[in-house]
């Protein structure tokens, strides 16, 4: 269904869980946040999504702005704004549970920023291979977002990721590049508002995936030094793509920590 959130329309999916006549009071829920340019909701919804519901989890989905069918603005892509769209889909839905945030990626520093300017409404936090927006995150997302504008318009280029990563890479890339030249998602995402590099803001429990192949595994000693309720985890030869890879062992971690971390009670 799509929900008005701000001043965008939002495309979201929920799932209710499948919970026993036994069981008693609301159930935890979950929502997921996906990556960005070439990801949607649908990533979670092919791994984790239906598991979760089946485990007795109530499942939110959603599409970011810009991205699948939700709502494309010319402007207004910052990181706060993400943020903001997640807490006004949370009030739309009418959700006044505390809820457990899941973010693949670039959704990971969604949800990280949520947990931090909207502590209230947060439970617990997973990163799945993210990285919190912090000031020197901004520096390589401006540095990144500003080659793949320039670079994926060029038909070689396609072309060449058709070759060597496959034709559906190649299609996501050129949907990017599309995004990138109608929007100012380039130029705004990573110049909005950060928080500082020890993660203070951050007072939720907070799980950490990675994969040891990554450069982003580079920030456990920071999660495992500066957060006091996280723990870290790092697959073993394992890259970015943990969730769609490792999805089996990341469904197992993230449940464990969501019925270790179910604050629903105390939030009710």
């Amino acid at each position: 269904m799509k929900i008005r959130t701000g001043d965008i329309t939002t495309h979201v999916q929920r799932l209710d869980a499948q919970v026993s006549g036994e069981e008693q009071g609301e159930p935890p829920v979950v929502v997921f946040v996906h990556g960005l340019l070439t990801d949607s909701l649908a990533s979670y919804y092919f791994t984790l999504g239906p598991s979760f519901a089946a485990a007795g989890i109530d499942v939110i989905m959603y599409d970011l702005r810009g991205h699948g069918r939700s709502e494309r603005p010319e402007t207004g892509y910052q990181i706060e704004c993400f943020v903001d769209d997640l807490v006004a889909l949370l009030d739309a839905l009418g959700e006044r549970r505390r809820v457990h945030l899941v973010g693949n990626s670039f959704g990971g520093t969604v949800a990280a920023g949520a947990a931090a300017w909207y502590p209230e409404r947060i439970a617990s936090l997973t990163l799945i291979e993210a990285e919190p927006p912090v000031p020197r995150w901004t520096e390589h997302m401006a540095n990144g977002l500003a080659l793949a504008k320039e670079q994926l318009v060029h038909e070689e280029v396609i072309d060449w990721i058709k070759d060597n990563r496959g034709a559906h890479t190649a299609r996501l890339s050129r949907h990017a590049g599309r995004i990138l030249n109608s929007t100012t998602l380039a130029d705004e995402v990573w110049s909005g508002r950060v928080i500082d590099d020890d993660l203070s803001a951050i007072t939720c429990p907070v799980l950490a995936i990675f994969g040891d192949e990554s450069g982003l595994v580079a920030q456990v000693p920071l999660f495992e030094s500066m957060l006091e309720r996280s723990r870290v985890v790092v697959l073993p030869e394992q890259g970015h793509s943990v969730l769609v890879e490792r999805t089996k062992e990341t469904r197992e971690l993230v449940l464990e920590w969501i019925r270790e971390h179910d604050l629903t009670e105390a939030a009710t």
